[in-house]
């Protein structure tokens, strides 16, 4: 009887807003329902992980190990400083466990400059790669779809923006199941001419690999992206880390003004008590919980990056795209594709692949 090859993921058990108690409760659910095949190493301070430990009892056997590290990256340190100047620290030291090939992939709640600068770094990015991107999933009107990049890379080239649809169009096909997503580049309308000269030559990049790589829909604009359009959301780090915390802002707003509507009166308070399994039907479809982290798109390894507040639900979810990422081997096909994508645009737009 053959045995299934072991996955091991490497948490950085440090890093987050609530602590390492958290992040090892939601490591205790992945636990429960990763397939057997599953290790974890959790890296943090002994003495704090032990104690948490007996608290989830089932972390106490040898699917889970614990690695020292005494340092801890804070939410606030530059992202060069970090990394270099803590090389003890709980993220320094689980990036140079998946260097070294001891874990499948990483996932940490901590500073994100310093997990993409330390991931950039230590892990280097695919053959043919210029930049990561970092790609996030949402909820839209019928069916979930990607964004990205999320904050990776803010000041981005075109060929750096088509790399990221590659990208993201192979992350659609493993976190979302889709044989063939639609990507749409994001700008400011669907008619041709509309934008800057980046979002020109990008559409063209998009155009010119279409069909053979990716399936490219074409331009769309922000009122869009909630519509299912498309199934891959495209654009500059930039760009993509204001949709992302501008919506995270507005998620928020509206739920402290329907939850200050809904208690303003008795009458009120009875219908939302009559309406309580419509909104929890409502919070189920929109629950970012079961897609709890983001990869960091384009590297050797894979690296999953959970929001700082994230709950142990979220820290379950996010494991979960670790081990799906590292089952179906992503990383094979990503670097097809890309050889491929610089093969079509390289004669065009010479500067392709040759750095900066």
């Amino acid at each position: 009887m053959k045995t299934e090859a072991r996955i091991t993921l490497a948490i950085d058990a440090m890093g987050g807003d609530q602590g390492p108690s958290e992040i090892l409760a939601g490591v205790s659910q992945a636990v429960d329902v990763s397939p057997r095949n599953t290790n974890f190493i959790l890296f943090g301070r002994e003495d704090d992980l032990g104690e948490l430990i007996v608290k989830n009892p089932n972390l106490a056997n040898d699917q889970v190990l614990v690695r020292h590290a005494p340092e801890v990256v804070g939410m606030d340190e530059k992202p060069i400083a970090g990394i270099k100047g803590k090389k003890k620290s709980s993220m320094s030291l689980a990036l140079q466990a998946l260097k070294d090939g001891e874990a499948d992939a990483l996932l940490s709640c901590g500073n994100t400059g310093c997990l993409m600068a330390g991931s950039a770094i230590r892990l280097r990015t695919l053959e043919g790669v210029e930049r990561p991107a970092l790609c996030t999933i949402w909820p839209g009107r019928e069916r979930y779809f990607t964004l990205l990049d999320a904050g990776a890379n803010p000041h981005a080239k075109p060929y750096h923006i088509v790399q990221s649809a590659v990208l993201g169009s192979n992350y659609a096909r493993v976190a979302l199941g889709l044989v063939r997503p639609k990507v749409g580049l994001l700008t400011i309308g669907t008619e041709e001419g509309k934008g800057n000269e980046v979002i020109h030559e990008t559409h063209a990049m998009l155009k010119d690999i279409d069909g053979s790589i990716i399936n490219y829909a074409g331009l769309i604009e922000g009122f869009q992206i909630f519509e299912n359009v498309v199934d891959v959301v495209v654009c500059d780090g930039f760009v993509g880390n204001i949709v992302l915390k501008a919506c995270e802002s507005l998620s928020k707003l509206i739920r402290s003004f329907l939850d200050e509507e809904l208690r303003r009166n008795a009458l009120r308070k009875t219908g939302a008590l009559l309406s309580k399994g419509a909104f929890k039907s409502l919070k189920q479809r929109i629950n970012p919980e079961q897609f709890g982290g983001a990869p960091l798109l384009g590297l050797t390894k894979n690296v999953i990056k959970a929001h700082g507040s994230s709950n142990r639900n979220h820290i379950c979810g996010a494991i979960k795209i670790g081990l799906d990422l590292v089952q179906h081997d992503m990383l094979s096909q990503v670097l097809e594709d890309i050889r491929e994508t610089n093969e079509v645009l390289r004669p065009q737009f010479p500067i392709v692949n040759e750095g900066e």
